[in-house]
């Protein structure tokens, strides 16, 4: 009888899916952290990882763990080598974040652009002549860089599109390739197109250095809006706040941080021109219950030896 541990809150369509399947068990821990999980990691034979970190420490104890379904796309915080070492599968749950991801970083872009923080502040403040400030700007004709052209880069764009921006993006990947059909034109140039751009949206993993650091955004217009809803870690956030108090950008947009939950006595924090979320851009209501239906049913099919491939991280020799 194959074991699962459920480790982080999901949508009830991802336990029902449990509870319905025949010759199965499961553990559901809710609480969000490695520890709550970490004394039934050995009775598991998969695991379905929510946010939680996963390292060689607790796989040590996994003895019988063959497949993390991880809850969304990112796997930052998983061990990906101790995972191959053990021979364990790591799967991800496709694009089904994907139009979520876009309409968050389409509002933040909107938000920014007609300052919309600032224009609720002032008329709670009773500062009724803030509007002839004329601060508010169009989308219309702006100039919108999509940095990583994936799926949720793609629907972005086609929502941009819609609104009349000229839209561009950067994607050496992709663009080594066939370049998609759509609105985006591809741009091979990183410092050109940040100067380029009236709008900048990142959609891309995060690697050992940020992408936009302090030299990325001197690249970059002083009217220009920046948003991530990527990854922390892409965006120096000690660059970004330098930026944002010296008026060198116009606004920004954070989903995500390198240290979640972020510090809130921060300078960032401090900038009138930021709006945050908390990490909360692929996490609508139906796309939480896709993504628990999802990630149930990948561990399911990895322990019945049907796995769709493309939906499977790591070493290729656990593809089969």
């Amino acid at each position: 009888m194959a074991h699962i541990l459920v480790a982080g809150q999901i949508h009830g369509a991802g336990i029902d899916i449990l509870d319905a399947e025949p010759g199965v068990t499961f553990d559901y821990v809710e609480e969000v952290s490695e520890r709550s999980y970490a004394p039934l990691i050995g009775g598991a034979d998969a695991l379905v990882l929510r946010t939680q970190p996963l390292s060689a420490g607790i796989l040590s104890a996994a003895a019988r763990l063959k497949v993390v379904s991880r809850h969304g796309v990112g796997h930052d915080a998983v061990d990906l080598e101790a995972l191959n070492e053990r021979g364990v599968a790591l799967m991800v749950v496709g694009d089904l974040n994907a139009t979520s991801v876009a309409e968050h970083a389409m509002m933040m872009i909107l938000a920014c652009a007609k300052r919309a923080l600032m224009a609720d502040s002032a008329v709670r403040k009773g500062d009724w002549s803030w509007r002839n400030d004329l601060q508010a700007v169009e989308l219309a004709g702006k100039n919108l860089l999509i940095i990583g052209y994936g799926r949720a880069g793609r629907r972005l764009a086609a929502m941009a599109s819609a609104f009349g921006m000229q839209v561009g993006a950067y994607d050496p990947v992709v663009a080594a390739g066939k370049w998609p059909a759509g609105p985006a034109v591809p741009i091979y140039d990183l410092v050109e197109a940040l100067g380029w751009a009236d709008m900048i949206s990142l959609h891309v993993p995060r690697t050992d250095r940020p992408l936009i650091g302090a030299a990325e955004i001197r690249a970059m217009k002083s009217t220009a809006i920046l948003v991530n809803t990527a990854r922390g870690g892409v965006v120096d956030e000690t660059a970004l706040a330098d930026a944002l108090v010296s008026g060198r950008l116009a606004g920004a947009g954070v989903d995500v941080f390198e240290k979640e939950p972020p510090l809130v006595d921060q300078e960032l924090f401090r900038c009138g021109q930021l709006l945050v979320s908390p990490h909360i851009a692929g996490l609508t209501a139906e796309c939480a219950e896709r993504m628990a239906a999802a990630s149930v049913r990948n561990a399911l099919d990895y322990l019945a030896g049907k796995a769709d491939p493309d939906l499977i991280v790591n070493r290729p020799d656990l593809h089969g």
